[in-house]
């Protein structure tokens, strides 16, 4: 007696499925605290690849990690088991406790971030954007342009809210 479609189906999906498989990439975006200049061009590359190394330590595949003196922005394969609010959470907070330690100053981030899906097949172009946010933000601000991702995305957003 055989299984019939249906029931081979249903086999084949069980015995396809053992494991979780996910990728999920996503583009982040947070500033510094009230959006001030606080990482130093020297800065920028030790902080970037320390934000990728956070990724990393948390299961997440990092793709590119990026900014100017105000923001940073990160491009990275969501782990299957963390959530986007708990990778920036962790995130914001260890590269905060050692931006302090490095710089001796009063580093922190804003509250808030953003946080987009990207389709992998714009994957090549979200990195290209990344690696050349220095002369992005020669000719737009922080504020206009991440203004410009929440209306591409379809996010709604309160402006009162958004600039702590």
């Amino acid at each position: 007696m055989g299984l019939g479609v249906t029931g081979w189906l249903e086999s084949l999906y069980i015995a396809a499925m053992p494991q979780s498989l996910s990728q999920i990439l996503v583009h982040s975006v947070f500033s510094t605290k009230a959006r001030e200049p606080m990482v130093s061009p020297s800065m920028r590359p030790r902080l970037h690849a320390y934000l990728a190394g956070v990724l990393g330590d948390l299961g997440n595949v990092s793709i590119q990690v990026g900014g100017t003196a105000d923001h940073v922005h990160a491009l990275f394969a969501l782990s299957r088991t963390m959530t986007v609010a708990d990778t920036i959470e962790k995130m914001k907070s260890n590269s905060s406790k050692w931006m302090k330690k490095e710089t001796r100053c009063g580093f922190g981030w804003q509250s808030g971030y953003g946080a987009f899906s990207v389709a992998a097949s714009q994957k090549k172009t979200v990195i290209k954007y990344i690696q050349t946010q220095e002369s992005h933000h020669r000719v737009i601000t922080f504020q206009d342009e991440f203004r410009i991702l929440l209306k591409r995305y379809e996010v709604e957003w309160d402006e009162r809210y958004v600039w702590d």
